[in-house]
């Protein structure tokens, strides 16, 4: 599970014949910007986010674009000790079942994510989460 930044799609002229104009796709590559393993809760989360966007099938190795507002939403949720409880076979136990300590460190670790993501975007890249099973 990770998150990453890169720049949006930028459409440049890459040059002018007969009077089109031809465009070229230029994107930059991607920075991780944080990563997870088996932290099913976030997981939840996400995959709950993909399907209200309108998509179906399985949510693995699927990009998922996020927005200010779905960091806005997660930070709350995470706040709140709202993630959804999520199993799975990949999983293992619940991500809040560990030791006080170490449920106190992934929050923070969460929080650190939605920092580094609420930053990206306001310098005018995308945030994307993805996951691999």
């Amino acid at each position: 599970m990770y998150a990453s930044r890169r720049a949006k799609i930028i459409l440049v002229n890459s040059k002018k014949s007969n009077d089109k104009l031809n465009l070229s796709v230029d994107r930059t590559s991607s920075q991780e910007i944080a990563s997870w393993r088996k932290h099913n809760r976030l997981h939840g989360w996400m995959e709950e986010l993909w399907r209200e966007k309108g998509n179906e099938g399985e949510f693995n190795t699927e990009e998922l674009l996020l927005e200010l507002i779905d960091i806005t939403n997660l930070e709350k949720a995470i706040i709140n000790d709202k993630l959804p409880e999520t199993g799975g076979f990949f999983f293992g136990i619940d991500s809040y079942e560990y030791e006080e300590d170490e449920i106190k460190w992934q929050k923070e670790q969460d929080l650190k994510f939605i920092k580094e993501a609420r930053q990206a975007i306001m310098e005018g890249d995308e945030v994307l989460y993805n996951s691999w099973w």
